[in-house]
């Protein structure tokens, strides 16, 4: 492994030792202990069993060979006992595993949607393209790492106590055979990283393009009737036939490592079956031990292999989990170095009653410019038109006062994100309830029912109400309303909401020119600051002023009474 591959190696170990002892440390960590402790406990006890077993299993062997009929049925018997016990201590032990992995997951899937949504680092993301399908990542790979980490821990665990228990074993029976278990093992797990190093990298790979191939699916599925009206079946099965062909290919690749793995695993596997009774057999020939023995060597040798030989029979499950700890590892270093408000260029002050631009300069990332050193007070109660015939400047603006843009220096001073609201042009509506959506958590309670009800008939929605079964029913409100019903909604939670400032994006191109002199009105008439991001044309609107910003960033200001 090269200078790089130490060193990734090792700040993944720290990544999971820092992010263990956190998890330890919290309330849910404190649990975990105690399950972990019984894990422990069970793991002894299996061990336990299992060496007592190994003398059972002799001395039943034993008895059938001497045709001795009582001793065959108390061993019998004990066997059975012994049986009886280890199921349920089995049982329990992976009832235990399973309840500490389910309780890791969730701690840690918290932890990371909690830092994948701060300060909107799930959009910085997004549009910096440094990380792709998060959300596989963030679904499967934490499930994957919690569940797998936890089951090598204790395979680790039971490996050092089923040494410990049946080293003695096979010592007594035989060194020699104690000796070249060893040294097969060793053997053996070098012979298997030779031969199946590869298998990291590509598993790796292997998730992304199935990732890739099933978010092209979803695609499909998302915007079945747009594709279907606009015929473009055949460009879609090209790409859905290029994913398919990359996730194939890489999976060749795979089959072509794990086939010469296996050649070598599956022949170890085999000759731990027999090796024993080559060694233990000539000493039963020769009449120094009970045909037994050979049964409890064949026992102690596969406990012992299989614990000396963990690479070479999780070998392939280490190589997917390596791919599925350094997905995760690149996932938690995007969102540390994914650019958010805190150590953007751009200062953004809260400040009530106020939105103001203080030699605000905006670029795109290869260093285009948007808007040039603005310096504007937005008054209060006005409608403000930005125009531009640039829709990157307007975007740029829009984002930046929002808190989504990160190229550019200056002041932007606004207020609390609860006095200030922002309309896209697609109306965003999450499934849920009526109430829910249109009432601000924590204030969705049915006293406001009649100002709900009076406000979709202002905005002449009031059908909304009976088109969904009431203010309660959960409803998908993409597949029920039309575009128009929904851009109202919209608009709607801003006039409950009743913020101080609204942000609008292209009001024109959501509503019709009725329609938009409407909205314009009705947020007025409640005393609402609106800025609405448009061309140049539309000043024929009720706007109390424009700011306009020209294609190489220079801006000017105009109010109605100055036109």
């Amino acid at each position: 492994m090269n200078h790089n591959g130490h060193r990734s190696a090792r700040e993944t170990w720290q990544r999971f030792r820092s992010a263990a002892r956190t998890f330890l440390a919290s309330a849910d960590g404190r649990q975990a202990r105690w399950w972990f402790a019984l894990l422990v406990t069970l793991l002894l006890g299996v061990n336990g069993l299992n060496v007592i077993n190994s003398y059972v299993g002799r001395d039943f062997i034993s008895a059938i060979e001497n045709k001795n009929t009582s001793r065959f049925i108390l061993q019998a018997w004990l066997y059975a006992g012994v049986f009886m016990l280890s199921t349920l201590v089995a049982v329990f032990y992976r009832f235990a595993e399973e309840r500490l992995a389910l309780l890791w997951r969730d701690w840690q899937t918290r932890q990371v949607l909690d830092r994948y949504l701060r300060d909107r680092t799930f959009y910085q993301l997004h549009e910096s393209g440094a990380l792709e399908n998060p959300d596989q990542r963030i679904a499967e790979d934490i499930r994957a790492f919690t569940t797998t980490t936890l089951s090598f821990l204790l395979m680790t665990l039971n490996a050092s106590f089923t040494v410990l228990a049946f080293a003695g074993v096979l010592w007594t029976i035989s060194p020699r055979l104690f000796v070249f278990a060893v040294c097969y093992a060793l053997a053996g797990s070098a012979f298997t990283v030779l031969l199946g190093k590869r298998l990291v990298g590509l598993n790796d790979k292997q998730l992304d393009k199935e990732a890739n191939f099933r978010a092209e699916l979803m695609h499909v599925r998302e915007h079945a009737e747009s594709l279907a009206l606009l015929d473009r079946e055949d460009q879609l099965r090209g790409r859905l036939h290029e994913r398919l062909r990359d996730l194939v290919r890489n999976a060749r690749n795979i089959t072509v490592v794990n086939r010469n793995l296996g050649f070598f695993t599956t022949g170890y596997n085999y000759f731990i079956q027999i090796i024993p009774a080559l060694i233990v057999a000539p000493f039963f020939i020769r009449g120094e031990v009970e045909f037994g023995v050979i049964t409890q060597s064949a026992m102690a040798f596969a406990q012992l292999m299989g614990a000396f030989s963990l690479i070479v029979t999780q070998f392939q499950s280490i190589s997917t989990y390596a791919a599925v700890v350094t997905r995760l590892d690149k996932l938690v270093n995007a969102i540390d170095d994914t650019c958010s408000p805190q150590n953007s260029p751009i200062q953004v002050r809260y400040e009530p009653h106020q939105i103001s631009y203080q030699n605000l300069t905006l670029q795109s990332a290869d260093g285009t410019l948007f808007v040039k050193d603005l310096n504007l007070t937005i008054p209060r109660g006005s409608r403000v038109l930005v125009a531009s015939t640039s829709g990157h400047a307007k975007q740029a603006l829009f984002k930046a006062t929002a808190g989504l843009s990160c190229d550019g220096s200056g002041v932007i001073v606004r207020p609390e994100p609860e006095s200030m609201m922002f309309l896209p042009e697609r109306p965003y509506l999450p499934a849920g309830s009526l109430r829910s959506l249109l009432l601000l958590l924590g204030h969705s309670d049915a006293s406001r029912d009649a100002e709900v009800r009076t406000m979709l008939s202002i905005l002449g929605i009031e059908h909304v109400i009976d088109q969904a079964g009431g203010l309660d029913s959960e409803r998908d409100w993409n597949g029920l309303l039309s575009l128009s019903d929904q851009a109202m909604l919209a608009v709607a939670r801003v006039m409950l909401a009743a913020p101080e400032f609204v942000f609008v994006d292209r009001l024109t191109v959501t509503f019709d020119s009725a329609q938009g002199e409407r909205v314009l009105s009705i947020l007025a008439e409640r005393q609402m600051t609106v800025l609405v991001l448009g061309k140049p044309g539309d000043t024929t609107m009720p706007y109390d002023a424009t700011l306009t910003i020209e294609r190489d960033g220079s801006w000017s200001w105009s109010s109605t009474q100055e036109r």
